[in-house]
């Protein structure tokens, strides 16, 4: 973990490169991100979070790239997308392991290009934001087996950073478990200090799954 803040604080400083995090669901990949944003110098502009997974295929296009007035039936009025919010700041794309090949293309030109078409427009904007992106899934077996891009993979993964699970961290969980009882004092009027040791053993010997996925830092 201390070899990754230090990762963090070297990235943050860049401020334009591209990063992929990948890791197990529960990792902390979103918290890695903004404390990238926020160490950079894109701070004071927004950081736009989107999960590729939960956003329906039919309306993740229009929610990351917008719309023009009359592109398709009920767009009464143009509306800006995720990307061009994220101006100035830091675009986090969640589970970008999740996106459809179509999506996929025009967040490569995002990337390449540096502008955004949107949908029913006749010409691109051009945009300064930085992108990261995460996921749980193994990219690379996903470009092997053609369900992902392989030129938008290795656009994402200038920077790879690997969030490590907490099975092999198990050192942290003392510090974790002192920070969380700090946490829940503020709220409780009984206020315990400390776990028994055979509760923190217990917890050390957990295996932490996080997720069914097979992806293995």
């Amino acid at each position: 973990m201390l070899e990754l803040f230090k990762l963090i604080s070297c990235v943050a400083e860049d401020g334009e490169s591209t990063i992929l995090i990948q890791g197990e669901s529960g990792t902390g990949k979103e918290l890695i991100a903004r404390a990238i944003h926020e160490n950079s110098s894109r701070k004071s502009g927004h950081f736009v979070p989107v999960n590729c997974a939960a956003i329906p295929d039919e309306l993740l296009e229009s929610e990351l790239f917008g719309y023009v007035k009359g592109a398709f039936t009920g767009a009464q009025q143009s509306k800006i997308g995720r990307v061009q919010f994220a101006e100035g700041g830091t675009l986090f794309l969640d589970e970008i392991g999740d996106m459809k090949p179509a999506l996929q293309a025009k967040l490569l030109r995002v990337l390449q290009e540096r502008e955004v078409e949107q949908v029913g427009a006749v010409r691109a904007t051009k945009v300064d934001v930085r992108v990261i992106a995460a996921t749980h899934q193994n990219l690379e077996q996903q470009v092997a087996e053609g369900r992902f891009r392989e030129d938008l993979y290795y656009r994402l993964a200038v920077i790879p950073l690997n969030a490590p699970p907490l099975r092999e961290r198990k050192g942290d969980i003392p510090i974790l478990i002192g920070k969380f009882i700090e946490q829940f004092n503020r709220r409780k009027s009984d206020r315990p200090t400390s776990l028994d040791p055979m509760s923190v053993r217990s917890l050390q010997g957990y295996s932490w799954p996080g997720t069914s996925g097979n992806w293995k830092i």
